[in-house]
């Protein structure tokens, strides 16, 4: 089976059609064509299903992208040992993370490895729950995954490196009436204005659970995007509950952080497959467990 095949295979279902596969491989429009009709007749099964002018993925289509994944992976592997021999530094990691694991620990994670690997590129893809990055890794979409969960990680089929469990804190204005000590008990959250994520997030379900255990909070705004929750902290609309992968931040924007008891962590995980990583992600995996059995973290509240 010719890799240039399959490559184009996923090229067109990664941009959705043959004529933007077609732009984005810098080739004609008929060469894709003819390699996609190539590759149907070799596996002699139809990969898309023609309807009008749009490209439907069939059902062997769809077997085929994870499995096309992997194998172009293994042979970029291939390719980046020999370079590796050769004494070359260089690749591409694709990792996939969630927000609050991506300021911490992923950011020091990250200024490690690229302290010993400079000429690596790292592409960083966003996700919004647990389910999400453990998708993108087994199916190849991307090599390595940082997420946060209520409980430990736990995926047999992958390697998780336990990095370790954020506590729950408050962050409020510097006007905000709040507690002198370092921490706010659940009860004092009653009657504040929080602001949250919305629905179907793991930080919404972290604050879900706390406001179950029977704290009269009010949520004053829902948002998609976790970058505004600090302005609006800070312009006294009211507060939050986040892991305390966010102090360092909230601190030096001036905000007043407590620790929330009784506690609640978010638990931190890498992941990627057990076998066949590339030489650049295996070593983004041996940072990661330097971390998990190194240093404090450098949110520590303590």
């Amino acid at each position: 089976m010719d890799a240039r095949h399959l490559r184009y295979f996923l090229a067109v279902v990664d941009e959705g059609g043959i004529n933007r596969a077609a732009e984005a491989l810098l080739i004609a429009q008929p060469s894709l064509s003819q390699s996609i009709a190539s590759l149907e007749r070799e596996l002699g099964v139809p990969l898309f299903h023609r309807i009008g002018r749009r490209l439907v993925l069939s059902d062997a289509g769809e077997t085929l992208i994870g499995p096309a994944r992997v194998v172009l992976r293994d042979l970029d592997d291939a390719a980046a040992s020999v370079e590796e021999l050769k004494g070359l530094r260089r690749g591409r990691v694709d990792l996939i993370t969630m927000p609050s694991p991506g300021i911490e620990p992923l950011t020091t994670i990250l200024t490690r490895f690229s302290t010993s690997y400079p000429s690596v590129t790292v592409n960083a893809e966003a996700a919004f729950t647990p389910d999400e990055v453990l998708h993108a890794v087994r199916t190849g979409a991307c090599e390595v995954g940082i997420l946060g969960s209520p409980s430990d990680v736990r995926a047999p089929e992958l390697e998780v490196v336990a990095l370790e469990s954020q506590p729950l804190i408050l962050i409020s204005g510097a006007g905000a009436s709040t507690p002198d000590g370092p921490v706010i008990e659940r009860s004092e959250l009653s009657g504040l204005r929080l602001i949250v994520s919305q629905h179907g997030s793991l930080m919404r379900t972290l604050v879900d659970e706390v406001l179950a255990s029977g704290v009269d909070a009010t949520i004053a705004a829902e948002v998609a995007h976790r970058t505004s929750i600090l302005p609006m902290v800070l312009s006294g609309f009211g507060q939050a509950v986040m892991p305390s992968s966010w102090a360092p931040s909230a601190r030096q924007a001036g905000a007043r952080i407590h620790r929330i008891v009784p506690e609640s962590y978010l638990h931190v995980a890498a992941v990627c497959r057990k076998t066949h990583l590339t030489p650049p992600a295996q070593k983004l995996m041996d940072e990661a467990r330097l971390y998990a059995t190194g240093q404090p973290a450098v949110w520590d509240l303590d």
